[in-house]
């Protein structure tokens, strides 16, 4: 959510931002914006204006009176009387219109970074840089589910009995590699510094609103029937929310955190749910990154998160690419963000296995975070990233390590999670 006197004073420039994100029917929001904050201020002087009245012309009621002079008393009365009609009039419309102008405030975009790149959609993203080199071994690479089929490591005909489309059983070793590279992903963040943590799994409204658009929202959450509770898409929301309406001092930042949870998520939209496979599904696990930091800092630690998470696949042998994601696909609160991708030798491509994201002040503006220093409070920014998110990341080790007879080999970085397992067999 943008500063409503940066609006104020830059129209302009919020403008340009809407049109480089191709959102051209959210300009007309800008003036309306601007129109109702005139009109909230105008009501506001008002208000202030016939409540000092009202005291002054009080304290000459109580003079009238001990004077004798009723004439006046009443006279006075009369004016306060139809000063407090009208205070009572103002009242409940500042209200209505503060809701008005917060849900305008709301869906108005971000300023994006000058170095994003402008596009329409994903298909406009750019390339950045490539990690490793990318191998198609001379032997056919089976679709990953079948591959964890012949490993019995999956099955999606039972999960479908209990749960429906979208979910699925990790069964045997499959199942151990998959907490592996969780708890691996997790040390490998303790080791860089970052305080770990396991959220809540449900969020109120307030903190929903604060950390992401309502799009988003109405795409990925579940609401919990009879509660104002949300399950949670990433930990994200939790951590970033942890910090709702808090003044942060100033020497403890930046605040860097990782934290762990389940994630539920609707996956709404033309892409919809992976009938065989694991990639797209209503619940996975995650390990995430999370950084609250001065906004001089935040370009600084924007670069280390999506190379932390670019060092972590690389431990694990897998060649991945960072992609720039442009204007047009940038979501709302989103200043910058890049997406990891990992090599599919199946596939002969890249596919999405993570995320980094700088917020700016967005989020820290909803949700009230703070920090302080001598010359007073300003907001934080925030930062959000993908350490692993399975089992896309076990999509990718299966794959990367797949062999011709079926197996596959633990990655080195693993193998002690594993109880010093090498290699999965194929069972069928």
């Amino acid at each position: 959510m943008l500063d409503l006197k940066f609006i104020r004073e830059h129209p302009e420039i919020v403008k340009e931002n809407i049109k480089k994100k191709f959102q051209d029917e959210k300009l007309p929001l800008v003036d309306e914006v601007i129109a109702l904050d005139k009109e909230i201020r105008a009501l506001k002087v008002e208000g202030e204006a016939l409540r000092a009245s009202r005291n002054e012309l009080s304290k000459q009621i109580g003079i009238f009176m001990k004077n004798k002079e009723i004439a006046k008393a009443e006279e006075t009365k009369a004016i306060v009387s139809k000063n407090n009609l009208r205070i009572a009039e103002i009242d409940p419309l500042l209200l209505e219109l503060n809701e008005k102008l917060l849900k305008k405030l709301m869906v108005i975009p971000q300023i994006v970074d000058k170095s994003v790149p402008i596009g329409k959609n994903d298909t406009e993203n750019v390339e950045n840089e490539r990690f490793g080199e990318p191998v198609v071994p001379d032997y056919e690479i089976p679709y990953h589910a079948d591959i964890i089929d012949r490993i019995n490591g999956l099955d999606k005909e039972a999960a479908g009995r209990t749960s429906g489309n979208g979910f699925y059983f990790l069964v045997g070793d499959i199942a151990r590699l998959h907490s592996a590279m969780l708890t691996y992903a997790r040390d490998f963040m303790i080791s860089k510094g970052f305080t770990y943590c396991i959220p809540p799994f449900m969020i109120r409204s307030d903190v929903v609103s604060g950390v992401m658009s309502f799009a988003e929202m109405e795409n990925m959450m579940y609401k919990i029937e009879g509660e104002d509770l949300y399950l949670i898409g990433t930990s994200e929301h939790s951590m970033i929310g942890r910090f709702k309406g808090q003044i942060i001092k100033e020497d403890q930042l930046p605040v860097t955190l990782t934290s762990y949870s389940p994630c539920f998520r609707k996956e709404v939209g033309a892409h919809g749910i992976e009938e065989r496979g694991i990639y797209r599904v209503h619940q996975f696990e995650k390990q995430e990154m999370i950084v609250l930091c001065k906004p001089e800092d935040s370009m600084a630690w924007y670069e280390k998160m999506w190379q932390y998470t670019v060092e972590f696949f690389r431990s694990l042998d897998i060649p991945v690419r960072t992609l720039e994601c442009c204007t047009g696909d940038l979501a709302d609160l989103k200043v910058k963000s890049c997406d990891i991708e990992a090599w599919s030798p199946r596939q002969k491509k890249y596919f999405e296995v993570g995320s980094c994201s700088n917020l700016g002040d967005a989020q820290a503006r909803r949700l009230g975070i703070r920090t302080k220093n001598e010359n007073g409070t300003y907001l934080v920014h925030t930062l959000n990233n993908t350490v692993l998110a399975t089992p896309r990341g076990l999509i990718a080790v299966v794959e990367n390590n797949y062999n011709a007879d079926g197996s596959i080999n633990v990655p080195k970085a693993l193998q002690s999670y594993m109880g010093g397992l090498k290699v999965i067999k194929p069972v069928k």
